[in-house]
């Protein structure tokens, strides 16, 4: 079944949990434990209401401070998708908690108060979905049972949003606006009645209808070596085989390809998932390919068509989002996570910090303190091979690993 990855965003108290929440409810996707809990809890605040927000808000600190805090990844299924949503904090101090929850998303849900419209936290949000490259984005205008369901409202609202789209440097970015009410569950996972105005899909319609091929970023054909099979059996002696995943676009039979960074050519022999042979391995699929001739492969080289070959180079410039309590600054050394690859790299220069906002950037800024984003310079001790983030989403990405605790401190997209 196909998996749709969601991500969320909302300022407080725009009904983030409360969506989650109904979406679950409204497709009996809560066990009858969870939902008798979320009834006696109701009742114990004293609502004449159920609070779904109580059914993604995990922490004692968020059911306490009815904020969200963490990132949360939330699973269920129609009949048609499988869905894992990954619910992340909205508020400027969790900008890397929010980072990290739609790196690899399809699509995202950013809600807005229709009390409040947009606010500079919208922007922030609208920002990282620009930033991250995520390809359907549904702007949901929460709260509409308390505006009486009005047309100019919503109008109101989706005119300043538009104000917002003119400043992204994403086009090929799908928006979808839908009046919604979580509470009541108004065209959430069902059509709202008392919308009659709204001619289009509610919002689970929307994400059921989503094409593969409308939510994918298409690249080009990478091929990334994860393991080299080698059975060593009586019926397999001589067998050599590449596993990994196919990024970007397709790879077929006979296709003439490079070896990185060796550049050796050879052609597609053949290809295998598990038993079966296949005469193209589509973009996504997790694939053995074996190769014409012999030739000297290993972890974390890549297979590419001979006419579209990434940049191999030993140095680099990305837009980095800093997720660590120390700050990042020139001269600084971390561990360059591209792919399977790991190499290590040193800060050249911190060239500006960006303000999320949209609101420009600051060409003083020295060093990167915690959910800070900006354009940084690293040279590397051996080349990676790479693609411009904007043109492939999986091979223009990376993290950064700090090289004495181990620990993932920055992810950063090629630009």
């Amino acid at each position: 079944m196909e998996v749709l990855k969601i991500a969320t965003a909302g300022s407080v108290d725009d009904g983030k949990s409360t969506l989650i929440g109904r979406i679950l409810y409204d497709t009996k996707s809560l066990t009858s434990d969870k939902l008798a809990a979320i009834e006696k809890t109701s009742k114990q605040k004293g609502y004449d209401y159920l609070d779904f927000s109580l059914a993604t808000d995990g922490l004692v600190a968020e059911r306490e401070q009815g904020i969200t805090i963490d990132v949360a990844h939330i699973y269920f299924s129609t009949a048609t998708k499988s869905y894992i949503i990954a619910d992340t904090p909205g508020h400027v101090e969790y900008t890397r908690n929010m980072v990290t929850g739609a790196s690899t998303s399809q699509a995202a849900i950013i809600l807005i108060d229709a009390r409040k419209g947009v606010i500079e936290q919208t922007n922030r949000h609208f920002f990282i979905n620009n930033l991250l490259r995520i390809k359907d984005v549904v702007v949901a205008i929460n709260k509409m049972d308390l505006v009486d369901y009005s047309e100019e409202t919503y109008n109101a609202i989706k005119a300043d949003f538009e104000e917002l789209m003119a400043k992204r440097d994403y086009q090929d970015q799908k928006i979808t606006f839908i009046p919604v009410s979580a509470l009541k569950g108004d065209n959430v996972v069902n059509k709202s009645e008392k919308m009659a105005w709204y001619k289009g899909q509610s919002l689970l319609e929307h994400f059921e209808a989503l094409d593969r091929k409308d939510i994918f970023n298409v690249g080009t054909p990478r091929f990334p070596v994860q393991y080299v099979i080698r059975p060593k059996t009586d019926e397999h002696h001589d067998f050599r085989g590449f596993a990994g995943k196919v990024y970007g676009g397709e790879l077929s039979v006979g296709d003439e390809v490079v070896a990185l960074p060796s550049q050796t050519r050879s052609k597609i022999k053949d290809i295998y998932f598990y038993d079966k042979k296949y005469k193209t391995a589509s973009r996504r699929s997790s694939v053995t390919i074996t190769l014409e001739d012999e030739i000297n492969l290993s972890r974390g080289d890549m297979l590419v068509k001979v006419d579209d070959l990434p940049t191999v180079d030993k140095q680099f410039t990305a837009t980095i989002s800093w997720m660590d309590s120390l700050p990042l600054a020139a001269g600084n050394k971390y561990i360059v996570q591209h792919g399977v690859n790991k190499v290590l790299a040193k800060v050249e220069q911190v060239h500006h910090k960006i303000a999320p906002d949209y609101s420009g950037i600051d060409n003083e800024t020295e060093s990167l303190g915690m959910n800070d984003i900006a354009q940084v310079s690293f040279r590397l001790n051996k080349p990676i091979f790479y693609d411009q983030f904007k043109n492939h989403r999986t091979n223009g990405s990376f993290i950064l690993i700090d090289t004495k605790s181990n620990s993932t401190v920055g992810a950063g997209f090629i630009s």
